[in-house]
């Protein structure tokens, strides 16, 4: 199983994507707060469909309580800035895909303190700025399955 984790989300409608997705792909929601809304506004609901009942969604204080409660053997942080394609790397059971927030992206400090090494991004034109959040998570997430073989799914 995969982590999926955004830290400090704010729009509703792209973790209530996400989250529908995750329920589909088998993997694990996490969110790092704060989040830029409560998990019961509507369009949160709307755009998730109510898949919250369908997939593991867990709220962690900031990105340190993620980490240790959750262990993850690897973090891929998934960011405009980093060199390595996301295409490039060979995933891993387990592994953590962490994504920053709409407006801004990971901080530059998390960025350091994960390191070069762990940092992939999604290749776009130069001209262009960012996919939408729940369509590179979409992108990432089921490069890593395809690599992984689709666990548990039909």
């Amino acid at each position: 199983m995969l982590d999926v984790v955004l830290y400090e989300p704010e729009i509703p409608p792209n973790t209530g994507n996400i989250m529908r997705l995750c329920a589909n792909s088998g993997a694990r929601l996490h969110l790092i707060h704060p989040l830029g809304f409560h998990l019961e506004e509507k369009s949160l609901r709307r755009a998730g469909l109510d898949y919250k009942d369908w997939v593991e969604v867990q709220e962690h204080a900031n990105f340190q309580a993620y980490c240790e409660k959750n262990h993850p053997p690897r973090i891929w942080a998934c960011t405009t800035k980093a060199k390595n394609s996301y295409a490039s790397i060979a995933y891993q059971p387990n592994d953590a895909l962490l994504f920053g927030p709409e407006s801004r992206g990971l901080p530059a400090t998390l960025l350091q303190e994960l390191g070069d090494a762990w940092g992939i991004r999604i290749p776009m034109l130069a001209t262009s700025r960012s996919l939408n959040l729940s369509n590179a998570v979409a992108v990432i997430l089921y490069e890593a399955l395809r690599q992984l073989d689709f666990p548990r799914m039909d």
